[in-house]
């Protein structure tokens, strides 16, 4: 076996070709955007690289066939509770079913973080943010959403053989959008709704400069500071928003407020890569036209939860099933007559949240909550350069 940096264009090509060598016989598999991937590796388009750097290699066998693939990065800002020494990451991780040929990959990123004063390595996670190419999936291997990793089951058993441990597990949870979720949701939107210092508003494409104002500041109070995360300028929320105008629906997208301010937000799109499969990978012009009449010839029947928050003075008041209920009022075609919550017909079939981390139990009740069942597990994987250090997973919040 022969592993080769990528330094060409061409070995850059023969990394995206891993992936798909690796899942073209897996009905579930759906293969990514080329540019999604390439854009990870890219100086100038992921901010990461002001702060770490990556590496890629592609494996090949004695015939000069693909094998497999691996990545790995340092970066100064990822840090987790508790950790008492710098973490460098692996991932885009795909190898055949061949132990050898998985430990030659991972010696690679382990040699290589080491060189650079790493003292464990996480994987298989994203050289960039959390909401994409995080944790291997090992339980629900059903068509991917976008820009969610998605491989073969035994991967599971080349990551543990080689020595990493689970750091933490991701779930996604889904439901149909036709049920009921708990009465006692309704019961607490009541109670909200009766109270004119509460008010919901969906998002509009025509005045996204307020919404991303809006969400800035449900995000910074939030999230910033928790598990790393960074204040969020507005003009990057306004430049997210602007980038997702052409897949948003504004039915789907919601914020709360109290007396004008803003203190929730649910944000979802619909199910993108119901459509980026029809691509095979490719987004360029003609594509982009492809995708445009997808979009409006096949009907997606799924949307997937993006960010759910509430700001931490109004948690545990009801402000949840408040902004959940009323968004139902045109996801589900919800109507109220003398108090009865009567669904229409939803414009959906089906919901599904983006991973939810199992160290974080509120928002996993939250979720069980709703009536919604797993759909998927993904897993994070620690492996300690130390190997008689005592291994601790991520700490519960």
């Amino acid at each position: 076996m022969t592993l080769e940096e990528v330094t060409t264009a061409a070995q850059a090509k023969a990394f995206l070709a891993v992936n798909v060598h690796i899942n073209k016989n897996d009905p579930n598999y759906i293969r990514p955007l080329d540019k999604d991937i390439e854009e990870v590796f890219d100086p100038a388009r992921n901010k990461a690289f002001r702060f770490g750097e990556a590496i890629r290699w592609v494996l090949k066998d004695d015939q000069g066939n693909l094998i497999g693939r691996v990545a790995a990065f340092v970066n100064k800002k990822y840090r987790t509770k508790g950790d008492d020494g710098p973490v460098g990451g692996v991932g885009f991780f795909d190898c055949i079913h061949n132990q050898k040929a998985a430990n030659l990959l991972l010696d690679a990123a382990k040699q290589w973080l080491e060189a650079r004063g790493m003292t464990a390595m996480d994987g298989p996670i994203n050289f960039g943010e959390r909401d994409k190419w995080w944790g291997l999936l090992s339980e629900g291997f059903e068509p991917p959403l976008y820009c969610m990793n998605y491989n073969q089951p035994y991967y599971k058993e080349l990551f543990e053989t080689y020595g990493f441990k689970p750091f933490f597990y991701q779930a996604c949870f889904s439901l149909r959008v036709k049920n009921r979720v708990q009465e006692k949701f309704y019961e607490r939107h009541a109670a909200l709704a009766a109270d004119p210092d509460y008010a919901s508003d969906n998002i509009k494409k025509n005045n996204l400069a307020k919404y991303a104002r809006d969400f800035t500041i449900v995000y910074n109070k939030a999230w910033a500071g928790h598990g790393g995360l960074k204040q969020l300028e507005e003009k990057v929320a306004l430049k997210m928003f602007q980038s997702m105008k052409a897949v948003l629906d504004e039915r789907i997208c919601w914020l709360i407020y109290y007396k004008k301010e803003p203190i929730g937000i649910w944000l979802n799109l619909p199910d993108l890569n119901q459509w980026f499969k029809l691509l095979n990978g490719k987004f360029g012009l003609l594509d982009k036209l492809k995708f445009l009449w997808y979009k409006k010839t096949k009907p997606c029947n799924k949307f997937v939860g993006l960010v759910f928050g509430i700001i931490p003075e109004f948690q545990g008041k009801g402000a949840d099933a408040y902004m959940i209920i009323e968004g139902c009022k045109q996801i589900q075609q919800l109507t109220i007559k003398n108090g009865e919550y009567i669904i229409g017909k939803p414009i959906y079939d089906q919901y599904e949240m983006q991973w939810i981390g199992e160290f974080n139990p509120k928002m996993i009740n939250v979720a069980e909550a709703l009536g919604t069942y797993k759909s998927r597990r993904l897993t994070t994987y620690r492996y300690n350069f130390d190997r008689e250090k005592e291994f601790k997973m991520h700490p519960v919040l």
